[in-house]
């Protein structure tokens, strides 16, 4: 399988059974809230998140690739495990960066909102 369909696949189940493979192991990764290098700390991160959230949903609207670099646009759901069980969406995008053994190297994603928005959307009635 190419590293477009195990990206598909692996954001299809995200944050279950991801193909850790196709990463580095020095790989660097940083969002809007980590920076950090190693596969070890992006897995205990995804770890992180599929036992602290519910319910969480990552949604890919585009994949393309640009020379060495593989863009993704995607939307990321979750619940909150709040009493009130806020739903949180976050848009945004990654560049994947691929070396020439096509393993990722760079993972940086970018939110097409603040930090603020996302705390916001804890605190807001469910627009739906």
């Amino acid at each position: 399988m190419d590293i477009f369909e195990i990206i598909k696949t692996d954001y299809q189940k995200f944050p279950i059974d991801q193909t850790y493979s196709i990463y580095a192991d020095n790989v660097y990764f940083k969002d809007p809230l980590n920076e950090f290098r190693g596969i070890k700390r992006y897995q205990k991160m995804i770890q992180f998140m599929g036992t602290w959230f519910k319910e969480i949903k990552l949604d890919l609207h585009k994949i393309y690739r640009s020379q060495d670099t593989i863009h993704t646009e995607w939307t990321l759901h979750w619940i909150t495990p709040l009493p009130w069980k806020p739903p949180i969406a976050i848009p945004g995008r990654s560049e994947l960066v691929v070396n020439e053994k096509n393993l990722i190297i760079s993972h940086i994603d970018y939110w097409n909102c603040s930090r603020w928005d996302v705390i916001k959307q804890h605190f807001s009635p469910d627009p739906s």
